[in-house]
């Protein structure tokens, strides 16, 4: 999402990686924390460019989407 000034319909998932930053992100995000078992921890919206968000613990996924693209609930993956 860096460098991005519109909004996009595409998530990114970040593998072992349990703490992200917005620096140089130009817009809002929407942060999901996931656990091994894809099992949501944190979730943060609305996430201000130019923030950073410390490491968490049993973090092992973490999704990064445009703010308010997604709006979900309950999270569910179907892996194979």
């Amino acid at each position: 999402m860096m460098f991005l000034k519109q909004k996009s319909n595409i998530g990114y998932l970040f593998n072992k990686c349990n703490s992200i930053h917005t620096f140089f992100c130009f817009q809002k995000l929407d942060i999901y924390m996931l656990d091994k078992d894809f099992n949501i921890l944190y979730v943060y919206k609305n996430i201000k460019p130019f923030r950073v968000i410390l490491p968490k613990r049993n973090v092992y996924y973490t999704l990064e989407f445009s703010s308010g693209v997604y709006n979900f609930d309950e999270l569910k993956f179907n892996i194979e």
